[in-house]
């Protein structure tokens, strides 16, 4: 045998004993860890969420599996796009605040009591409409189309102006200041409606508009976002704190230390809801509100619209606050995550929402909609 000939055999000998061991080893892991990639789920009374908490480590991944998921969105958007922004029916909706009452051990006042309810209510009678507000939902939006319908306005504001409609000209309209004024039956026989947001995006919208750098429509709470700033990195020097803004991790991290908030805006949802003291007659999930402003609109026979979302995406799947949330929120810890929604459990109950690692985030749970 030549020198080439013996090499040769060698080297097939060596190869032919390393992909032997590497099956032999492949075969010993798949038995012994069957499930290694798949996380426990996080059962709650509504739904079970599958979290995927990541550490920034991950964080490519994540961003590749995000745009992933985007262009698979965008490819399928014509033919699924009916389907999924079917909103829920009002009788389901109705179900979902009773299993949020539930979770609190309370029951719906009868009658109901609309004078108890706080500043973020409104009554408008022209129209003979209470509306409560919550922020982050929408409301400047909603609170400017019924002040035209009300004739307060004659005219739909400029987008960029519609945080005008929070000063005197709806002021009057609040709740608290008509309390008194207005007899209990003439509110009880009035139309009621209210919005409620996925938690996870509520949140991210809150952080965008009131602590973050970016340039947004909304008002800034800057000394809310210097105070992140100061505990989260122990920073006295005000100077230094001038320049510096929090991050979406620093601001979960905070919301958790302080069990919530009291600012309305970053708080529970079911805090600023009249529940239990009334019942709304007519519930919107923000996500269907294209479709579903127009059944409110024609319960009060009024001819107007909404101004419109500032995302160009129609699908709530693909529109900014969405990405943002599935993208930060992988980021942060699982244990802060599961402090989060331990704090927002009950707005997760109010409409059955899905979680940010749900392939049709942040949309309620409400039929089977197809895994795009």
């Amino acid at each position: 045998m030549s020198d080439f000939e013996s090499e040769s055999s060698v080297g097939f000998q060596r190869r032919r004993i390393f992909l032997m061991t590497f099956a032999i080893t492949a075969l010993l892991v798949f038995l012994l860890f069957p499930n290694h990639n798949l996380n426990p789920p996080i059962t709650t009374r509504q739904t079970s969420f599958l979290t995927t908490g990541v550490e920034s480590g991950g964080s490519s991944q994540n961003r590749k599996d995000q745009n992933s998921f985007s262009e698979n969105l965008l490819r399928n958007d014509s033919e699924n796009l009916d389907d999924i922004l079917k909103p829920p029916s009002q009788e389901w909706a109705q179900e979902q605040f009773q299993n949020a009452l539930n979770m609190l051990n309370q029951t719906y006042k009868n009658p109901s009591t609309w004078q108890s309810c706080g500043y973020q209510t409104y009554y408008f009678q022209n129209i003979a409409t209470l509306f409560t507000g919550i922020p982050k939902t929408g409301c400047s939006n909603w609170i400017e189309a019924l002040l035209r319908a009300n004739g307060d306005l004659s005219q739909q504001l400029d987008p960029t102006k519609v945080r005008r409609v929070h000063g005197g000209i709806s002021g009057r309209h609040r709740i608290t200041h008509i309390r008194g004024k207005v007899d209990p039956e003439t509110l009880r026989k009035a139309f009621s409606f209210t919005v409620v947001r996925n938690p996870w995006t509520r949140m991210v919208s809150g952080f965008r508009d009131k602590l973050s750098e970016e340039k947004t429509q909304g008002g800034s709470f800057r000394g809310v976002g210097i105070g992140i700033v100061k505990q989260m990195r122990n920073i006295t020097d005000r100077e230094e704190l001038r320049n510096l803004y929090p991050t979406f991790t620093e601001f979960a991290r905070w919301l958790v230390n302080h069990k919530g908030t009291g600012n309305s805006h970053f708080h529970q949802q079911y805090k600023t809801l009249c529940i239990p003291n009334v019942r709304y007659d007519f519930i919107v999930p923000l996500e269907y509100a294209g479709v579903l402003n127009q059944d409110v609109w024609g319960r009060i026979n009024a001819n107007t619209s909404l101004l419109g979302s500032y995302d160009k995406s129609s699908d709530p799947r693909l529109q900014k606050s969405a990405l943002y949330a599935k993208e930060w929120l992988s980021k942060i810890d699982q244990e802060t995550i599961d402090q989060l929604y331990q704090l927002f459990k009950v707005d997760f109950a109010l409409m059955n929402y899905s979680n940010f690692t749900d392939p049709n985030f942040p949309l309620p749970l409400h039929h089977n909609i197809p895994d795009l």
